[in-house]
């Protein structure tokens, strides 16, 4: 199975509440959008049992899905990330991982005991993610399900791992824009009739005119519905621009 949808999960109460702003979407949505990537749901979560579980749900479900979660695995109550993890991806089975609990054995010595190095008991089979900046692994699961921490210097650090080791192969996507001077309405049949290998956008303005984009892998399906969509402008005389 192809893995090649891709979700963001950001977890934390206080991006929600004003107390702090997030920078993961944006940095996650570039360094997929430059290897042809298509992220197609990012969910901001406040730090809530039940509807990160059903998050979590809703994207194991997908079969072609891979999830970059931020937040949550640090070693306080609040920190719901691991456990409800593993509720959803392991038959809520945990286990201390070696590699991990050495780590933060090395870095807190005698006060990693008895709460930090529950960041270590981890969702079983879980796999670390290097931490090149205070150490402390995040981790990941089946090599598609990649959790980090909600501070933006370490999770980029992780998010880049994840994306080389897993998924550095680059994708060519072709795509066209168009500016029709016309409604929104008066191109919505046409995008009905696209084959569903095309993702179609339309980002109207108010002085009536349109952006109209088409995206797709397959270069001739492309070529042949901007050129049907050339057609579909000249029969109805409306005024367009290649961009």
């Amino acid at each position: 199975m192809k893995i090649d949808r891709f979700y963001s999960v950001i977890i934390g109460t206080e991006l929600l509440n004003g107390r702090r702003k997030d920078s993961h979407f944006e940095f996650l949505n570039a360094r997929l959008v430059e290897r042809g990537f298509s992220h197609v749901a990012s969910f901001l979560l406040k730090d809530d049992p039940k509807l990160i579980k059903e998050c979590f749900e809703l994207i194991k479900r997908d079969e072609r899905a891979a999830m970059f979660c931020f937040g949550g695995i640090g070693a306080t109550p609040d920190d719901l990330t691991r456990e409800r993890a593993a509720l959803v991806f392991t038959q809520g089975e945990s286990a201390f991982e070696p590699s991990a609990k050495k780590i933060i054995e090395e870095c807190f010595g005698e006060e990693a005991y008895p709460n930090r190095i529950q960041m270590a008991y981890l969702p079983l089979g879980a796999r670390p993610l290097a931490n090149p900046i205070n150490q402390i692994p995040g981790f990941q699961l089946e090599n598609r399900y990649f959790f980090m921490p909600g501070f933006p210097s370490m999770a980029q650090a992780m998010v880049l791992e994840a994306i080389t080791s897993f998924f550095d192969r680059y994708e060519t996507i072709h795509a066209i824009s168009v500016e029709i001077q016309a409604p929104e309405e008066r191109i919505i049949a046409f995008m009905q009739s696209l084959p569903q290998e095309i993702e179609a956008s339309s980002l109207p303005s108010m002085d009536l005119r349109l952006v109209f984009s088409m995206r797709c892998e397959r270069l001739e399906i492309l070529q042949e519905s901007y050129a049907n969509l050339i057609s579909y402008l000249q029969e109805r005389n409306l005024t367009y621009q290649t961009l």
